[in-house]
């Protein structure tokens, strides 16, 4: 059959089966499932592609079509699975059937010879043999598979029992779902770390400076934080990656670490290519010396080296120490360190008025680039690290891609040196600052009169991910604003062709291009409104839940801050910041023009409409994990239906929508209390949407 005749192309990039029948559906699925799982083996663990990513692109757009048009073919290890869903849920505690150990660290290489000699001592003279291997730098984890099938993601945790995140480790392409076929056992448990490339870690870096989040301090702590988050699609955008080092089962196909190894990359594992068998301690000493330069041309960041002995028998004779096992060793780089001089401190405000102190250096090379400024986060750390004028201070990068001031060589302290002293007015506008309660920023209060604070929030509302105003970045924005022209957001939806074409640098096409823009920020959904709004502490994530719940910005206006402290992810910090924002007139009046340009200020009619009343009456509470829709979306086709959402389970309780991985506690809960479990087809079933 000519698969191509049977798509009508509604949309760009988007085909909906048009004749098909069942039987034909499902062998085209499988096909499209088999095809891409082994494209992305050959993409993400190989590097070697076959397909441009166009095609491949086609051939999951067909396969998400079909399977919607299909779903009794609904399979929870598809290819399609692998972006995620928006179900927020806590993660349980999982006890590792074998426990998680640490390794002992050395740090010279006279450390490493010696554990070779103890090694050498305890097998009294037996041959052995050692496999080199890089130390990842990033989070633990361990995945059990099943008939060559993921069914659990364990994180390391204490060592003992760890986090279930099993959703989130999904979506990380380089990890297999299912495996090649191959001499694999029925069951196994395979450890790893689960990596955030660098190119990765210095985009998500850069998009938390532009919106004055915390900036995370390695790719381990981004990796780490990233799969622990409650959102799987945040998850899937940042690209994480994996590299696997242990195989744990009763029926290893060989005798040995090595090969056990190389057979999981041929079952579809990423093992690392720079793994190597060492027949002696000359081999061992040369790969350190190999390795503490090379190390930095990786895309992944490494801290160490681990050494192994290759014979499982082996290593069950040299045993286990109370923490770490004999047989292998931790080999940890020394950070790169060098100490420059503070030529002066420089403090800068941001977008949301946060004060951030700057050293700038005498610029001094580390890790190959030349590090001229660093930032000191806060008058916390100034004070902790005692810093004066003109001091000599040591930068690490180590790990780490930012560099750090790490101390102070106060030996080489100038006589009468002053003690750097936090400024006590804004740097831009020399308005007072305050401490920010709980926290340790200062912030410039004058959020609507402050040069860098206005220019960022304009720049942030024109924003792709949010109203995605072409033409207007920070260069622009400041323009605008320097002009008289753009002094609040909604004066944007003031301009002309021939207000833009009297700037210097922006031509009569450079206008039209930024007034199409502007007017098709009209039909941007409500959700990015709010988030470019600039609300304190809500970002893209709160932004849309706090949508969802509020459904119009005149409904948020009207709340107290109870009431929007009780929306989900909305603490009462949040919940007091977006209640005060929505309180000062300036931001009132900047709405309501936003409002009276066009701008979209309630959820789109098809979400916020009835669907229908077959849930009047019912309290529900939404538990586990789904694969047709998200529990966010659950809640709202709760609400559309009539019913209402709550968030534990009571004798008002109606039913229990239950999914997967449904916790314990709350499963005897509802037999205690003789409350219904209604599955996810069921409950689609109730409401008229099985189809």
């Amino acid at each position: 059959m000519n698969f191509d005749s049977v798509y009508e192309n509604t949309l760009p990039g988007t085909f909906i089966p048009d004749i098909m029948t069942q039987e034909e559906a499902a062998k085209r699925i499988e096909e499209l499932r088999s095809d891409l799982n082994r494209h992305n083996h050959n993409y993400y663990v190989l590097n070697q592609p076959e397909i441009s990513d166009y095609d491949f692109d086609h051939m999951m757009k067909e396969l998400e079509a079909l399977e919607q048009k299909f779903p009794e073919f609904h399979d929870p290890l598809s290819p399609t699975r692998r972006v995620g869903s928006d179900l927020t849920k806590n993660f349980e505690h999982v006890v590792h059937d074998t426990p998680m150990m640490s390794l002992a660290n050395t740090y010279s290489v006279e450390e490493v010879d010696d554990w070779f000699e103890r090694v050498r001592k305890t097998l009294g003279g037996e041959a052995f043999d050692v496999v080199g291997e890089l130390k990842f730098d990033g989070t633990s984890i361990s995945i059990t598979y099943r008939n060559g099938e993921l069914i659990r993601a364990v994180t390391r945790g204490d060592g003992t029992q760890g986090d279930d995140v099993t959703a989130n480790v999904k979506t990380i392409r380089s990890i297999p779902l299912r495996l090649l076929p191959g001499d694999w056992p029925e069951e196994f448990e395979i450890r790893g770390e689960i990596l955030m490339p660098w190119d990765v870690f210095e985009k998500l870096n850069a998009e938390r400076a532009y919106n004055e989040e915390p900036l995370f301090a390695n790719p381990r702590n981004a990796a780490s934080g990233t799969l622990k988050m409650q959102d799987p699609r945040i998850v899937a955008a940042r690209h994480l990656d994996a590299r696997f080092y242990y195989i744990l089962s009763d029926n290893l196909p060989y005798d040995n670490h090595y090969d056990n190894l190389e057979a999981a990359r041929r079952w579809g594992f990423k093992v690392s290519g720079h793994m190597k068998l060492l027949h002696s301690l000359q081999e061992v000493d040369s790969y350190i010396g190999f390795w503490d330069t090379e190390r930095k041309k990786l895309p992944v960041a490494t801290d160490g080296l681990v050494f192994k002995v290759n014979s499982l028998r082996q290593q069950l004779n040299l045993g286990y120490t109370a923490k770490s096992p004999r047989w292998a060793t931790s080999f940890k780089f020394n950070p790169e360190r060098a100490c420059t001089r503070l030529r002066f401190v420089s403090f800068e405000t941001g977008r949301m008025g946060i004060v951030t102190p700057v050293a700038n250096l005498e610029p001094v090379l580390l890790s190959g680039t030349v590090v001229k400024r660093a930032s000191l986060h806060n008058d916390d750390i100034i004070q902790e690290l005692d810093i004066h004028q003109g001091d000599w201070l040591y930068v690490e990068k180590g790990g780490e891609i930012i560099p750090k001031i790490t101390g102070v060589d106060k030996e080489r302290r100038e006589a009468g040196a002053e003690r750097i002293k936090f400024v006590t007015a804004c740097p831009e506008c020399g308005t007072p600052l305050r401490r920010i309660y709980g926290e340790a920023a200062w912030c410039c209060p004058n959020h609507y009169g402050c040069r860098p604070q206005l220019t960022g929030k304009i720049e942030h509302f024109c924003a792709r991910r949010m109203m995605n105003i072409d033409g207007i970045g920070e260069e622009t924005a400041t323009l605008l604003f320097d002009s008289g022209m753009v002094e609040k957001i909604a004066d944007l939806y003031d301009l002309t062709v021939e207000k833009l074409s009297s700037l210097e640098r922006i031509g009569e096409k450079s206008a039209k291009r930024i007034l199409d823009g502007i007017d098709a920020s009209k039909h941007v959904p409500f959700e990015r409104v709010v988030y470019a709004l600039s609300i304190p502490n809500v970002g893209e994530t709160t932004a849309k839940r706090l949508a969802m719940a509020v459904k119009s910005m005149a409904n948020m206006m009207q709340m107290s801050v109870d009431q929007l402290t009780a929306i989900e992810d909305i603490g009462p910090v949040i919940g007091k910041n977006i209640y005060d924002f929505l309180r000062d007139p300036i931001n009132v009046e900047n709405i309501d023009r936003l409002a009276a340009a066009g701008v979209q200020m309630e959820i789109s009619e098809d979400l916020a409409s009835p669907a229908g009343d077959g849930l009047a009456g019912k309290t529900i509470v939404i538990s586990g994990t789904f694969t047709r829709h998200s529990r966010d979306e659950y809640k709202t086709l709760i609400e559309r239906h009539g019913g209402k959402n709550a968030g534990s389970i009571s004798k008002k309780t109606s039913f229990v929508l239950a999914g997967d991985n449904m916790g314990p506690a709350k499963f005897e809960k509802c037999r205690s209390l003789g409350i219904p479990l209604v599955d996810e087809n069921e409950f689609l079933k109730m409401i008229g949407e099985d189809d």
